[in-house]
């Protein structure tokens, strides 16, 4: 496509082109449509309005290749916000905020108040049982017991590298998704509880761990709320032939959990060669390491 094609606004097209594109923008032939669709995002943002009501169209293709262009917009201010969000905050940010900032990278329809209204109903669920002034363990018991055992949460073994496992909405959908989602999905109902509950970032690994003026819990989530020993942290690190480093037992900064969590990704894409997700990954990661 020209640079003059390019440059055109969807206001310098008239009527009659705009119904010839859409018209084009269904044919069969891949190339055609591959050609009209990029006439029409070329045209920028502002051709989402004039696209959007044949979302309802009876045409099942023009349907399915109106929703693709919008989405690909929808996707496109979702990136921005993001690197936005990731560019202005430091170490410490609202790590609920950034999922969701970022599910939406990949998922831009999704409903987050009413994820986040999901959420708050699990953690009133578990507030109804759980007995305060029980001992530590006795309460994560309760939260284990809820998520894993009622609800079903568990790591996703079968299907470890799927690139879902790494958005916290997939995760409450299907319930099921990697150690450091997991990971992320306690932690923001621990938050909702008031437990003092962080991520801890070993190698290869990643769990939580309940610390308290008198006592520490480490939590494997991706293994059904597994507790540990500290000293079972040091004998996996061990085992991996890792360091014994104060920092792989220190709790991970919202920072670096959301750029642990777009390493993998990035590496999950690169590995599909899937070029566009593995560039869009590779910017979240520029951006985060700032």
């Amino acid at each position: 496509m020209s640079s003059t094609a390019a440059s055109l606004s969807l206001k310098e097209l008239s009527e009659s082109e705009r119904a010839a594109l859409l018209t084009l923008l269904a044919d069969e032939d891949p190339a055609v449509y591959q050609t009209i669709r990029d006439r029409i995002v070329a045209c920028g943002p502002a051709a989402v309005a004039w696209l959007r009501p044949y979302r309802l169209t009876a045409d099942p293709a023009l349907r399915r290749r109106v929703k693709e262009i919008i989405r690909h917009f929808e996707r496109g201010d979702a990136d921005n916000r993001f690197l936005t969000f990731c560019l202005k905050h430091g170490e410490e940010f609202d790590l609920e905020l950034a999922a969701w900032l970022f599910a939406q990278t990949r998922y831009p329809e999704i409903n987050v108040a009413a994820y986040q209204a999901v959420l708050d109903s699990h953690a009133a669920e578990m507030r109804e049982r759980i007995i305060f002034c029980s001992t530590s363990e006795e309460i994560l018991t309760v939260v284990n017991k809820y998520l894993f055992e009622e609800l079903g949460f568990t790591g996703n073994e079968a299907n470890y590298y799927e690139p879902a496992n790494s958005y916290l909405n997939r995760v409450l959908d299907r319930r099921t998704g990697n150690p450091i989602n997991l990971c992320l999905l306690y932690l923001l109902i621990a938050r909702r509880l008031r437990l003092p509950v962080s991520g801890i970032g070993l190698p290869g690994h990643f769990i939580c761990r309940f610390q308290s003026s008198s006592e520490e819990i480490y939590i494997d989530v991706f293994n059904r709320g597994r507790f540990l020993k500290k000293a079972d942290c040091v004998q996996f690190l061990q085992h991996g032939n890792y360091s014994l480093r104060d920092d792989f037992l220190s709790p991970v900064s919202p920072r670096r959990i959301l750029m642990r969590i777009c390493s993998h990704l990035h590496q999950i894409y690169t590995n599909l060669e899937n070029n566009d997700e593995t560039t869009r990954l590779q910017r979240y990661l520029v951006a985060l390491a700032r």
